[in-house]
């Protein structure tokens, strides 16, 4: 509970009657202003304010970056559920499920192919939502069709993660994932087909481990996390407190692991620019 629900909402309220829509607005994580969504849904949901990266919905991201929002999914094999009979408070098995209702997806990544400024592209998306975006088996999967999908049609391949890390409910299988995913995105580099990685909020753990730091170009949204180990942990182990910013976009951009941070206005114009240089188009 906060201000807005317990003070604003009520006096609202009181001065129109219950038929006050819910949702209306959001709290900003970094600024913490009160935005109302249709101006963040207008924004790309980029905080007005302060500039701050939102996380947005397969949908929303779809719709910013491919031409008329349209992204035609592909099938691929999808992996036996719960291997390991896994549980802990809850059965895997009944994790999967949840977020498939809620998400409306098999499972965190969708692989297919669009258009951005008409340069035909496959691609695969993260939703962070299911399962804090996790890499299991499926997730393996969706990159190795994927990137086959690219190598078959002569694309180039987009990846835009947005991951905690390996699905540590399906322990080794979920492991593997990032060598199998590593000589996936390989196969792209021996067809010389472009490999780009759009780096997002947050990009950590055995999916910055593999195939999300191995593009020809990385590109990151402002602000983004991205890191094998988050700074809390580090910061634990070694006792010291580490520098501003550590492992944002921008750090990791001054260092010279991320070549460019593009504000999210800026993506589909700057990844058509570089598709376009890479496949020698004029």
């Amino acid at each position: 509970m906060n201000w807005l629900t317990n003070f604003v909402r009520p006096k609202i309220r009181a001065l129109v009657g219950n038929d006050v829509p819910e949702h209306l607005w959001e709290k900003c994580q970094k600024c913490e202003q009160m935005v109302f969504r249709k101006e963040l849904s207008a924004n790309f949901y980029v905080c007005p304010n302060c500039d701050h990266h939102m996380k947005i919905s397969l949908g929303d991201r779809i719709s910013m970056l491919f031409d008329e929002g349209e992204f035609v999914k592909i099938p691929y094999y999808q992996c036996t559920l719960d291997p390991l009979k896994f549980k802990d408070t809850k059965k895997y098995s009944e994790r999967l499920k949840a977020a498939r209702e809620s998400c409306r997806e098999n499972d965190a990544a969708i692989v297919g192919h669009g258009s951005i400024s008409g340069q035909k592209i496959a691609a695969v998306l993260f939703s962070f939502d299911f399962m804090g975006g996790s890499m299991g088996m499926n997730v393996g999967e969706a990159i190795i069709a994927g990137a086959e999908y690219a190598v078959a049609k002569g694309y180039p391949f987009l990846v835009i993660p947005c991951s905690g890390g390996a699905r540590m409910q399906e322990g080794t299988f979920s492991l593997m994932q990032m060598p199998r995913t590593v000589a996936a995105v390989n196969k792209v580099k021996e067809a010389d087909l472009p490999y780009i990685v759009l780096l997002t909020n947050p990009t950590t753990g055995g999916v910055s481990a593999s195939f999300a730091m191995l593009g020809d170009i990385h590109i990151a949204e402002p602000g983004a996390l991205i890191a094998f180990t988050g700074p809390r942990v580090i910061e634990g182990t070694i006792h010291e407190k580490l520098p501003d910013g550590f492992q944002l976009s921008e750090y990791l951009m001054s260092h010279g692991m991320v070549d460019m941070v593009v504000h999210r206005k800026q993506l589909k114009e700057t990844i058509a620019k570089i598709l376009k240089i890479l496949i020698h188009k004029n």
